[in-house]
C-alpha cells in the first residue's frame, strides 16, 4: 500500500545533502544536522563566496569562560532562520552567494601561545582563494588572525567595530588578551584607525588609538540614522571588516556571554545598525562572544544567528557582488 504523503522534496539533513550551495529550502528546525542555516558541511573551497566558520576558542576570556561553545549553539539556533530569506532585504543571500559551513578550526588548547599562529594559517587559504569568512565565535581574540589574514591580502581594512568594549587597551607584544586585539591589530597595519569606527561602548578607556569612537550615551542620543551616516562617512569606499561582539546588546538581549554590561541597545536597535551598511566593500565579518552556558531560552544564540544572517545579506549587498 503506497503512502498518501509524497516524498519530501528536500529532505532533512541539508548539511550532507543539499546539491546546489545556493537556495534556501525548509526543513524541520527540529531535526537534522545544524550546520549555519541548513548550510552544506565541506572543506572544498571550489565555486564558494562565503565560508561560515566556527572559531570555539576561549581562552583569552577576561570574565566567565564558555564561548568556546558559542558555535554550536549560533548554528542550532539558526535552524529557526533556515527556512527563509531575511525579510528586510529585497532578496535572498544565498540565492546571490555560494555559501558553506566550513565547520570548526582546529587548535590544541594545551598550547596556548601556538594558537594565533594556527588559527591564521587556516583562514589564509580562504583568504587566498577570494572566500569571505563569516566566523562565529568564541571570544573576541579570534577577529585577530583573520584580519591578518585579510590584511596580507588586502592591506590595512576599515574596521566597524560593535561591541560594550572598545578592546584597544595597551598591552604588550604577543599577549592573547580578547580586550586588547585591536589595539594590536592597529599597531601592526592590520586595520587602519583613521578609516574605522568603533560603536556602543559603555566601558572606560581613555586612549582612542585613533579610532572614530560612539560610545552608547551618544549612540542612544543620535541614533541609528546618524550612526549610520558617520559609518559611512568614516570608511567611504575602503574594504571593510564588520565584528559584532553580542554583548553589545543589553543583557536583557543577550544574557549569554562573558562580559555583559548594561545600558546596551536591543535586537532590534543591531539589525538597524547592520542594515545601514548595505553597498560597503565588506570583505569579512565575525559574530562572536555567545556563552551559551549563560544564555536563557537562547535568546543570546538566535540573535548571534540573525545578526550573522544580516551580515550575509550585507556581503550579498556589496559592489563585488551586487
Amino acid at each position: 500500500m503506497s503512502s498518501q504523503y509524497p516524498p519530501r522534496q528536500h529532505p532533512v539533513d541539508q548539511a550532507l545533502t543539499r546539491e546546489s550551495l545556493h537556495g534556501t529550502h525548509s526543513e524541520p528546525t527540529y531535526s537534522g544536522i545544524t550546520s549555519y542555516l541548513r548550510r552544506r558541511y565541506s572543506k572544498s573551497l571550489q565555486g564558494v563566496d562565503v565560508a561560515v566558520i566556527g572559531a570555539p576558542f576561549d581562552l583569552a576570556t577576561t570574565n566567565r569562560a564558555g564561548a568556546r561553545l558559542g558555535p554550536r549553539a549560533i548554528r542550532a539556533a539558526s535552524a529557526s532562520l533556515a527556512w527563509c530569506q531575511p525579510y528586510a532585504w529585497p532578496g535572498d543571500p544565498l540565492e546571490q552567494l555560494a555559501v558553506i559551513d566550513y565547520g570548526d578550526l582546529d587548535f590544541d588548547p594545551g598550547r596556548p601561545d601556538q594558537i594565533p599562529e594556527r588559527l591564521y594559517a587556516q583562514y589564509r587559504p580562504l583568504v587566498d582563494a577570494g572566500v569571505v569568512p563569516l566566523t562565529l565565535g568564541g571570544d573576541h581574540f579570534v577577529s585577530f588572525p583573520v584580519l591578518r589574514a585579510l590584511s596580507e591580502k588586502h592591506g590595512p581594512l576599515s574596521l566597524i567595530h560593535f561591541d560594550a568594549h572598545s578592546d584597544t587597551w595597551d598591552d604588550e607584544d604577543s599577549r592573547i588578551d580578547h580586550g586588547t586585539m585591536f589595539f594590536h591589530a592597529a599597531r601592526l597595519g592590520y586595520v587602519d584607525p583613521a578609516r574605522s569606527i568603533q560603536l556602543g561602548m559603555r566601558t572606560h578607556n581613555a586612549e582612542t588609538h585613533g579610532f572614530e569612537l560612539i560610545n552608547a550615551i551618544e549612540l542612544h542620543d543620535i541614533g541609528a540614522e546618524m550612526a549610520i551616516q558617520r559609518i559611512r562617512r568614516r570608511v567611504g569606499e575602503s574594504m571593510c571588516y564588520v565584528s559584532f561582539d553580542v554583548d553589545f546588546l543589553d543583557p536583557a538581549f543577550a544574557p549569554g556571554t562573558g562580559t555583559p554590561v548594561v545600558g546596551g541597545f536591543s535586537t532590534h536597535q543591531a539589525l538597524q545598525l547592520i542594515r545601514g551598511l548595505a553597498g560597503l566593500k565588506v570583505i569579512g565579518a565575525d559574530v562572536v562572544e555567545v556563552a551559551p552556558a549563560y544564555d536563557h531560552a537562547e535568546i543570546t544564540a538566535l540573535a548571534a544567528a540573525s545578526v550573522a544572517q544580516e551580515c550575509l545579506a550585507l556581503i550579498a549587498a556589496g559592489p563585488q557582488h551586487g
